[in-house]
């Protein structure tokens, strides 16, 4: 394996505006802190194109930012049958995202699809629930989720591509 090659991963929920953007701007945070930023790159998608080009959600922005990651230069799109070719790692946020994900995906790809919380094997839940229709605390929450999502999903990539 050629170990100078970036590896590219691709976080994708419903809308691209809440829990995508919001682990996309934390797993970006820890590979900077990492000093990985040119080996490891980011970006993240909807399976649904109703708010494609807007900002991530204004609490989603503000959770983040009380944590320190600035989601303010993401803007939403919708996922692609290319992105499957693109990404070494395509991570849905709920089963749900990955079923949709899974019937996008072209034959002999299906190995690149992830559900997020299997890189944290540790926490009780298995999805990252969406906090749109909920208060505050969902945004919390969800960003605790995804925050370990992302050391254990670093930490695989440090050890299966990287090491």
């Amino acid at each position: 394996m050629n170990n100078n090659r970036q590896i590219k991963v691709l976080f994708v929920c419903m809308g691209n505006i809440c829990r995508s953007p919001t682990a996309q701007g934390v797993f970006r945070a820890m590979v900077e802190t990492e000093g990985l930023s040119d080996r490891i790159v980011t970006d993240s998608a909807g399976t649904i194109d109703y708010h494609v080009g807007g900002k991530a959600d204004r609490r989603a922005r503000e959770t983040a930012l009380k944590r320190g990651v600035d989601l303010n230069d993401l803007r939403a799109r919708q996922v692609m049958v290319e992105d499957f070719d693109q990404f070494d790692y395509v991570v849905a946020m709920d089963r749900s995202n990955y079923h949709d994900l899974l019937d996008l995906c072209p034959s002999g790809r299906e190995g690149r699809l992830h559900l997020f919380l299997d890189f944290a094997p540790h926490l009780p839940v298995r999805e990252v629930p969406d906090p749109y229709y909920g208060g505050a605390a969902g945004f919390d929450r969800v960003f605790d989720l995804v925050e370990a999502a992302s050391q254990g999903l670093l930490q695989r990539i440090q050890q299966d591509r990287l090491g």
